[in-house]
């Protein structure tokens, strides 16, 4: 295997789970700066490793504020010179690896120089604020009900929190408002946040919220007077920075609470998006927002009504036609067989017109409808006709290139083979020929 020379010693390329990994003989890892100041967006530093994989360029630096994806928080983006940071993960070495967009990116990058560098600000504020917010909202929980945190997650919309939470749906809905309420108080307090590095020794002294099982050195993310927690993500400095806190959603999850909350921009962002869908059903009913719920009611209490009337004109109108094919159509050594193909009907008021015309004795109904790009089949008898129609089914679906079953009375199906479809029929007719 080939070695790499970098500025810090020989390095050997390996692959681990399909992705790029280098275990370093000379050990190295990275200064982490985001570990001092989340806020630092603008750096230089020296590249020390410079690789390919899956054509992508990988840098690693002796130093970098770019955040590596870990800990349910996705990593940073940005620039290291003119080339874009696309991803950002860390070795089981402590070094962390930048991968540029492609492999052609950042040819202007030299092994051994330093390098400028840029974090997209919008980006990491906004991640920042997710993860300061869970800090907060984590520990009300904790610290209302004795709920722990077992998981968190910063997905693209929302947070999630999975909490040893176990409460009646009506008392949850009580408890999280109370959680809520906390969790923003302490955001409005503007409380400083403290970073502290400390030993494991020192880690136990300190009221922590959860255990850490790091063996050496433990970061840890105090908020005044309310919060200790060991964490390597970035963090506000002061919890004004979240701006506020809103609980979107919860539901049960392996056997824990799952909540999902937005912070700052983003709960920004989702309250003009909710605003701007509010107003707009308002304004369709021509009523203030504050009614448009009572609105929203009264269409849907009239709707209801409408669709149970319009089922029993369509139960009367199947009758009716079935009465009225019933008349005029003459058995054939005691069967009437009843094949159509509709281009202009609802599928549903097929399948009814064929119950009415089987109630009938001595029927054998035969129906398709066409659409655009199907056919869609319903082939079924009355009780006294001796006739498996779900085998009569299925042979006229395989010539539609489809499929469909049922009973041996009644069947539906399909397929998209349109040019078959008369010969399918035909030939399922022909059975009682």
């Amino acid at each position: 295997m080939r070695d790499y020379q970098t500025s810090t010693g020989t390095w050997q390329p390996d692959v681990l789970n399909g992705h790029f990994i280098l275990n370093v003989i000379d050990s190295m890892t990275t200064e982490k700066l985001y570990w001092q100041d989340s806020h630092t967006t603008k750096f230089t530093a020296r590249i020390v490793a410079l690789d390919s994989h899956n054509g992508r360029t990988a840098v690693a630096l002796d130093r970098t504020a770019f955040y590596p994806t870990g800990g349910g928080q996705p990593c940073d983006l940005g620039k290291l010179g003119n080339a874009a940071v696309v991803e950002v993960e860390a070795d089981e070495d402590g070094c962390i690896w930048h991968y540029l967009a492609d492999q052609n990116a950042g040819a202007e990058l030299v092994l051994g120089e330093d390098v400028t560098a840029e974090i997209d600000w919008a980006r990491r504020r906004e991640l920042m604020q997710q993860h300061t917010g869970q800090h907060i909202l984590s520990q009300a929980f904790f610290q209302l009900f004795g709920a722990e945190t077992k998981g968190f997650r910063i997905n693209d919309r929302v947070t999630e929190i999975d909490l040893t939470l176990e409460l009646r749906p009506e008392e949850l809905a009580q408890a999280i408002a109370r959680a809520e309420d906390l969790a923003n108080q302490i955001v409005f307090d503007d409380r400083d946040i403290r970073l502290h590095e400390v030993t494991p020794d020192e880690a136990a002294r300190l009221p922590l919220r959860k255990e850490s099982f790091i063996t050496d050195c433990i970061r840890v993310v105090e908020i005044a007077d309310y919060d200790w927690s060991p964490c390597g993500g970035t963090h506000a400095k002061h919890t004004g920075e979240v701006g506020l806190l809103a609980v979107k959603a919860w539901e049960r999850a392996k056997q824990m609470t799952r909540v999902h909350f937005v912070c700052g921009v983003r709960l920004l962002q989702d309250y003009r998006a909710a605003n701007q869908v509010s107003d707009a059903i308002a304004r369709r009913f021509s009523v203030g927002r504050d009614e448009a719920e009572s609105a929203v009611a009264r269409l849907q209490d009239e709707s209801k009504r409408q669709t149970r009337r319009i089922r029993e004109l369509a139960e009367l109108a199947a009758h009716t036609e079935a009465q009225q094919l019933l008349a005029a159509t003459e058995p054939v050594d005691g069967v009437r067989i009843f094949t159509r193909t509709f281009s202009d009907r609802d599928f549903e008021e097929t399948k009814l017109l064929a119950h009415k015309l089987v109630a009938a004795p001595g029927v054998v109904a035969l129906l398709a409808v066409r659409e655009a790009e199907l056919a869609r089949l319903v082939f079924a008898r009355s009780a006294d006709v001796a006739a498996d129609m779900n085998a009569l089914l299925k042979a006229a679906c395989e010539r539609l290139g489809g499929r469909g079953g049922g009973k041996p009375d009644f069947a539906q199906g399909g397929g998209a083979n349109l040019a078959e479809l008369e010969a399918a029929l035909a030939a399922a007719r022909a059975n009682f020929a």
